[in-house]
């Protein structure tokens, strides 16, 4: 049986993580988990629940009793037992999401379901944090970056409602929020391949992580 490997890939909003890293697991055949989604569903789910996000103790309360599924095969995931497939796409999630990331006891919690399916079966896993802490010793770790007005108009394409203006001062809030945040920090691991995605379209991006990893040996 071949090992479990789990290939990381990390970086800010707006980069293009999830399309990349959904298209790369796709071609290596290998299964996505997309840790963001999960933030955005445990989110959501508080805040249906009428839970204050900015509370720390109301918001470790229902971390208590808040159970998730993440299905990998899928692409779903649901928070006791209601499906948030459809939402963690929106702004108000990914916003939501930056909040309730900072709480120690809300990665503490995610992070250990994150593993158990790093565990499970050969993955790609992209988030904020995996090859710096969910998984330090994955096989190998991507860091992909852009600047922020491209970031801005790559999101913007997928909101029509909403102005590049807006949505760059929205990341901009979200990358200082991530990276000074006292848990897990939106950093590169010092292993990390940083990838600079700004002159790539998805293929190119792509393609470039597969050449990296068939240089490596992975995969």
């Amino acid at each position: 049986m071949a090992p479990v490997i789990v290939i990381a890939v990390d970086g800010p909003g707006g980069v293009g993580k999830s399309t990349v890293s959904r298209t790369l697991a796709k071609r290596l055949g290998l299964a996505y988990v997309n840790t963001g989604a999960m933030y955005r569903a445990y989110a959501l789910a508080a805040i249906k629940k009428g839970v204050d996000i900015h509370d720390k103790e109301a918001l470790e309360g229902f971390c208590k009793g808040a159970s998730i599924v993440y299905d990998a095969a899928k692409g779903s995931v649901s928070v006791n037992g209601d499906d948030y497939t459809e939402e963690v796409g929106g702004l108000k999630a990914g916003e939501s999401a930056s909040i309730i990331s900072t709480n120690a006891e809300v990665r503490r919690r995610l992070v250990a379901y994150q593993r158990s399916l790093g565990l499970r079966a050969s993955c790609v896993m992209e988030g904020r944090d995996i090859g710096t802490v969910v998984f330090p010793d994955a096989a190998i770790k991507f860091f992909l970056d852009a600047p922020p007005d491209v970031r801005a108009k790559r999101r913007g394409a997928e909101f029509s409602t909403a102005s590049n203006v807006s949505i760059d001062h929205a990341l901009r809030q979200r990358d200082k929020r991530d990276a000074e945040r006292r848990e897990s920090p939106l950093k590169p691991a010092q292993d990390a391949v940083v990838v600079d995605t700004a002159e790539l379209d998805l293929n190119g991006v792509v393609d470039k992580l597969l050449e990296i990893l068939k240089d490596r040996g992975i995969c």
